[in-house]
């Protein structure tokens, strides 16, 4: 009798790590959260979505992109990972539509498929420095432009957030 009732604990230890596992596929930040994505996504590392750290956007890959912007001066070189990489990680859709909203709240919808299309860069660091607040970091939503003119119009420049603190997937 006591072996049964210690092999059903057990059992439900068991089962209730592997849920908890379930629930939270990605793994948890270290440091300063700078990004939490929500909404309509498969991995979760919280009870809020999927928090971020630095460290673990860079781990996501960091690629480069050199390029003038309508906020910057001069032509920059940008590194971070790529919004695809972090929708991937998440498990969003390519149909869903982001809802970036950054520090100040202003918020844009951008169509998850321009990530793939446009190849759209998290930046992070700016020049080989971390982007700070007053740069437009810690997150900057870039287009390449320099690749693609075509992209500098006002509907792109609108969905080119600075100082990303959120992504809604809806």
């Amino acid at each position: 009798m006591k072996s049964i009732f210690s092999a059903k604990i057990c059992a439900l230890t068991i089962g209730a790590a592997l849920l908890s596992q379930a629930a939270f596929a990605l793994e948890a930040p270290t440091g300063r959260v700078i990004l939490t994505v929500s909404g309509n996504i498969t991995e979760t590392n919280s009870e809020q979505g999927a928090q971020f750290d630095r460290e673990m956007l860079l781990a996501l890959g960091a690629d480069q992109l050199t390029t003038e912007t309508p906020w910057t001066e001069g032509i920059n070189t940008f590194t971070g990972p790529r919004l695809a990489a972090l929708l991937n990680a998440v498990g969003a859709s390519k149909d869903s539509i982001l809802s970036v909203t950054a520090l100040n709240d202003y918020s844009a919808n951008v169509p998850a498929q321009d990530a793939y299309d446009h190849n759209i860069m998290l930046a992070m660091d700016m020049n080989g420095k971390p982007m700070s607040v007053r740069d437009k970091g810690p997150i900057f939503i870039l287009y390449p432009f320099a690749k693609n003119p075509a992209l500098n119009n006002e509907m792109i420049h609108n969905r080119s957030v600075w100082q990303v603190k959120s992504i809604t997937v809806n």
